[in-house]
């Protein structure tokens, strides 16, 4: 299985072109939202193990009980979020309690995914309590 590598440069790429993306009306919330998963990707990028278990929730963190075990359960099991290669952001949908977001990106070997992070506070600030991935025909 062939593997995309997503450098510096080319991540920052992706994020501006994501960042642009952004609706000029997005609230607090969305940028928050956003911000975060961005930053996420990004050190997944950048494989900083510290910087990308800083962003998951509370929840998650007691689930995986280390950061070496996220880790590896996201390169594992969530490549299309470990090695994203684009990103496209879409509606958020508010729950009590949580929001959804959900985000249009190209994973590994350009397949095209459809993410529904589950965002959730803790501590006043927005972390992510976990990732629904899909297959997604078409195009971002």
């Amino acid at each position: 299985m062939k593997s995309l590598t997503l450098t510096t440069s080319i991540l920052a790429a992706v994020i501006a072109l994501a960042l642009m993306a952004m609706p000029a009306t997005a609230d607090e919330t969305d940028d928050a939202i956003q911000n975060i998963i961005l930053s996420q990707i990004e050190a997944f990028a950048n494989d900083d193990k510290d910087a990308a278990w800083s962003f998951a929730s509370d929840g998650i963190k007691r689930q995986s009980g280390s950061v070496d075990t996220f880790y590896n359960m996201v390169r594992l099991s969530y490549g299309p979020v470990y090695q994203a290669t684009s990103l496209e952001f879409r509606e958020r949908i508010p729950h009590p309690g949580f929001q959804i977001q959900v985000v249009r990106l190209v994973g590994p070997e350009g397949k095209r995914w459809r993410a529904a992070y589950r965002m959730v506070k803790n501590d006043d600030q927005w972390r992510i309590g976990g990732v629904a991935l899909r297959e997604a025909p078409g195009t971002i």
